[in-house]
């Protein structure tokens, strides 16, 4: 069962100018699109608006994002942190397969 893309999970994006980066969920607009932030390239004053079916749920969660982001304490160092092991992981595990449909 894939993990859902909900806000404080980590993503993997597939598609775009961004593709093969993580991110977090911060918000979720609608039914098709989130706000999502890395840190680095997209800070949290100006999150990057994303298709879900452009990305790739990770089984990662961190509910203290969210906490801090409801709280207005949240920085961009904080999530760096939290993305930081799993984008140079070295476990031998490769980055998610993209969907390669038609």
């Amino acid at each position: 069962m894939k993990p859902p893309i909900l806000p404080g999970y980590v993503v993997f994006s597939k598609k775009g100018r961004d593709k093969g980066r993580y991110f977090v969920v911060l918000y979720t607009l609608d039914a098709e699109f989130v706000l999502m932030s890395d840190g680095n390239t997209r800070k949290i004053d100006r999150p990057k608006k994303k298709r879900r079916k452009h990305l790739t749920a990770c089984p990662y969660e961190f509910p203290e994002i969210l906490e801090k982001l409801k709280a207005g304490t949240l920085l961009d160092s904080d999530i760096r942190k939290v993305l930081f092991p799993i984008a140079n992981r070295t476990s031998g595990e490769e980055t998610p397969n993209e969907n390669r449909e038609g």
